[in-house]
């Protein structure tokens, strides 16, 4: 089945958070991760069959959904996950915030490397512990973890480390070898991981592949918060269905422990939607990833031609990450706004002088933007 992902869908006034953040404006939005592409027809069906069903109670998590993510995490990953290891969540970031809580005490320090997805900047003081950055190192155009300065950065009350796998805003799809690193990193100093794994469908690079790092080792498994979703992947954030894989027990209970009487229960739109995608959405997506490669060279390509602008090589996600520094532009995300193009400012991700820019949309959307911010710093 053909999918159509160049025509440009009018997604004004639909109360759309990147869309309406520039509401009257000649402003073409590449910034906050959702994609400018209709879901897969797949889920839109099952959304119309739950919508005809005309009853919208309280809702448990189906079994036929259970049984879509275990046989996808297998399928995809080879890893067994216990049906009572998933915990349901409203959202990812929510999972974030709720390890920061779960793990260590008041005052602990929670470890993140930088450039990183903002709210695992924030999570650590929403939930009363300490930040603990360190910067990843640019190795001849990859990002990689520098060890020695995260081994700097830790105290002996560091309990949590939050990581990103595919990275986001890096785009790096992290290898068996620096997964088992990290691993080690942190059972030597006996720290909990919470890993964001919620790009893991969206691996552009056809030789690589995404390595759950809890599936490397059970031992790893039962100091290791796995947290994912289908809304990367099937363009489904509005929708709100996540869920953390939690082996060990006693750090199972502390997590739902957190949630109790606060974090809301996932909404049956946002269930069915998740069982669709995860049991008939993978034509759809693996057009989708054939879609985003093309998308992504045609960025690479524009942006090393315009002067100052640098980028590194994108093996997951849809999301570019640009350094500006060269331009010596005070505020590039402003600067390119102006021009005309949206895109997120490097500073909340813990890095000025860098912009994101979200290549998951039409091409000729995307085309416009570039030639924008050519034509602004000409």
């Amino acid at each position: 089945m053909p999918f159509d992902f160049d025509t440009i869908i009018d997604r004004t006034g639909t109360a759309s958070l990147k869309w309406d953040r520039y509401g009257g404006r000649d402003v073409i939005p590449l910034w906050v991760a959702d994609m400018d592409f209709r879901s897969p027809p797949s889920v839109i069906e099952a959304l119309h069959r739950r919508v005809e069903h005309g009853v919208f109670g309280y809702t448990l998590p189906p079994a036929e959904l259970t049984a879509a993510v275990l046989g996808h995490l297998h399928s995809e990953y080879g890893w067994q996950v216990d049906p009572s290891w998933l915990v349901w969540l409203p959202g990812l970031v929510s999972g974030l915030n709720i390890a920061c809580q779960a793990v260590g005490e008041e005052g602990d320090g929670v470890l993140t490397a930088t450039p990183v997805y903002p709210p695992f900047l924030s999570a650590p003081g929403l939930s009363g512990r300490s930040l603990v950055a360190a910067p990843l190192a640019n190795d001849d155009g990859r990002w990689v973890f520098d060890l020695d300065r995260m081994a700097q950065a830790v105290t002996p009350r560091t309990r949590l480390m939050l990581f990103c796998n595919p990275h986001n805003p890096a785009g790096r799809v992290f290898s068996r070898q620096e997964l088992e690193t990290i691993a080690e990193f942190s059972a030597d100093r006996d720290m909990v991981i919470c890993s964001d794994e919620i790009h893991a469908g969206l691996v552009l690079d056809e030789e690589k592949r995404h390595i759950p790092i809890a599936s490397l080792d059970p031992g790893i498994a039962r100091a290791t918060i796995t947290l994912m979703a289908p809304s990367k992947s099937y363009n489904l954030p509005g929708l709100g269905c996540s869920f953390a894989i939690i082996s060990d027990d006693g750090l199972r209970r502390r997590f739902r422990g957190v949630m109790a009487g606060i974090v809301p229960h996932v909404n049956l739109l946002g269930f069915t939607a998740a069982e669709a995608a995860y049991r008939d959405g993978e034509e759809w997506r693996q057009a989708l990833l054939a879609y985003l490669r093309l998308n992504r060279d045609l960025v690479v390509e524009a942006v090393r031609a315009m002067p100052g602008l640098a980028t590194t090589h994108v093996e997951a996600t849809y999301l570019s990450w640009i350094d500006t520094r060269d331009t010596g532009l005070a505020h590039p995300a402003r600067f390119f706004e102006a021009a005309g193009v949206g895109l997120s400012d490097g500073a909340d991700f813990g890095a000025p002088g860098f912009v994101r820019l979200n290549f998951g949309c039409p091409r000729s959307l995307l085309r416009q933007g570039l030639d924008r911010m050519r034509k602004a710093l000409s």
